[in-house]
C-alpha cells in the first residue's frame, strides 16, 4: 500500500521523514508480518508505504509520521 503525504508547510530542503505504526488490527490466525516506511521524499511530499507478506492479514492500521527540516530563516517558524 502506498499512500502520497503532501507537506502542510514549505521546506528548503527535502527532511528527514520517520514513520511509525500506531494501531494495527491484525487477523489473529495468521502471522503478523509488516513493514512500514516514507520513500520518494521531495520538498512537497513522500510516499508512505505499508507492506506485508507471507500469511498476514491486515484489517486496519494506522501510520504516524513527523517531518524534520530547515527552515527558510530563524524567525519563519512558530512555537505553540
Amino acid at each position: 500500500l502506498r499512500q502520497i503525504v503532501t507537506f502542510p508547510e514549505l521546506v528548503t530542503s527535502a527532511p528527514l521523514v520517520p514513520a511509525t505504526i500506531s494501531m494495527w488490527d491484525f487477523d489473529h490466525g495468521t502471522n503478523q508480518r509488516a513493514d512500514i516506511s516514507t520513500q520518494k521524499i521531495s520538498l512537497n511530499n513522500f510516499e508512505l508505504v505499508f507492506k506485508t507478506w507471507g500469511d498476514t492479514r491486515v484489517a486496519r492500521i494506522r501510520a504516524d509520521w513527523l517531518a524534520f527540516g530547515e527552515i527558510k530563516g530563524e524567525d519563519d517558524w512558530t512555537l505553540y
